[in-house]
């Protein structure tokens, strides 16, 4: 299975940001709790150079705590940058950001001073729009469950000495690491379209198997682990009604039912990514170039 995905308005996206780039004081990153590194764009790090940074570690709600803890202190110790984790909708939590950023740029936005400019960025369907909403106080942004809602750039004066411009979601133009776009399918940031369904709901199912047996047990009431990731659809299916003429299981039904529950949090905090993956991964990456 090879996905590719990269809407055309993106390319523009990105010419936009570095036009914009002498405005900007600090960037907002924001991530998917669930796979911070997936759904991070190693581009957005190449355009802000050393300009601050704060990765937002949105959807927390939805997220293994003990893992998003791991990625603050990843984040913090590895590459120097705060890491925030939160939930857009939730004003508490929220209300801690722009507190964070006069903290890291102290001279700009407080009372008599220039207003601190911030650029909030992302891939799509991370919650970047809903995070501006709570921000602001109102709806400014438009929210959507599905990728590419917010397709041209915007400003808002936050009038607490913050302006922050808004960009489209913006992905790499190709997704050279599979099983990380694998994630991000699973999570709902890449369209549907650009992904087979049945394919990315078993990698999910058997990552389920293996990382949150129980939570997967639970929620289906299974009495074990199926022996692969198609006997652990079939059983999901067959206990969910996902069936056609003739008892036999509707596979495709039961891969939608199982990534919808996933995106839900119906299963449980889940994480589908730990630091330790990424060490990995990336120690794998550096050996084969050496």
């Amino acid at each position: 299975m090879i996905i590719d995905w990269y809407p055309g308005h993106m390319k523009k996206a990105r010419a936009q940001i570095v036009e914009m780039l002498p405005l900007i004081d600090l960037f907002i990153e924001v991530l998917d709790a669930r796979l911070p590194h997936s759904s991070s764009n190693p581009l957005l790090g190449k355009l802000r150079k050393d300009k601050p940074c704060i990765k937002v570690l949105n959807k927390s709600d939805l997220a293994d705590p003990t893992i998003t803890n791991a990625w603050v202190n990843h984040f913090d110790k590895q590459q120097g940058i705060k890491a925030l984790p939160l939930e857009a909708t939730d004003r508490r939590s929220v209300g801690l950001l722009p507190k964070l950023c006069r903290k890291l740029v102290p001279n700009r936005g407080q009372k008599g001073q220039k207003p601190l400019r911030v650029m909030i960025i992302g891939i799509p369907n991370v919650g970047k729009s809903t995070l501006i909403n709570t921000l602001a106080g109102k709806k400014i942004a438009r929210v959507g469950d599905k990728p590419a809602i917010t397709t041209c750039p915007q400003q808002i004066d936050l009038r607490n000495g913050i302006l922050l411009s808004d960009t489209p979601g913006l992905l790499w133009p190709v997704l050279d690491d599979q099983a990380g776009a694998g994630r991000l399918a699973a999570s709902g940031a890449i369209g549907e379209n650009a992904y087979d369904t049945a394919a990315v709901s078993l990698e999910t199912a058997n990552f389920l198997g293996e990382r949150y047996p129980d939570l997967l047990q639970k929620r289906y009431k299974l009495q074990e682990i199926p022996a692969n990731a198609t006997e652990t659809l079939e059983e999901i299916g067959r206990r969910r009604g996902c069936l056609v003429s003739g008892g036999e299981v509707d596979l495709h039904r039961a891969a939608e039912l199982l990534l919808r529950e996933l995106r839900g949090g119906k299963i449980g905090r889940i994480s589908l990514e730990r630091p330790t993956d990424i060490r990995i991964i990336e120690e794998k990456e550096n050996g084969n170039e050496e």
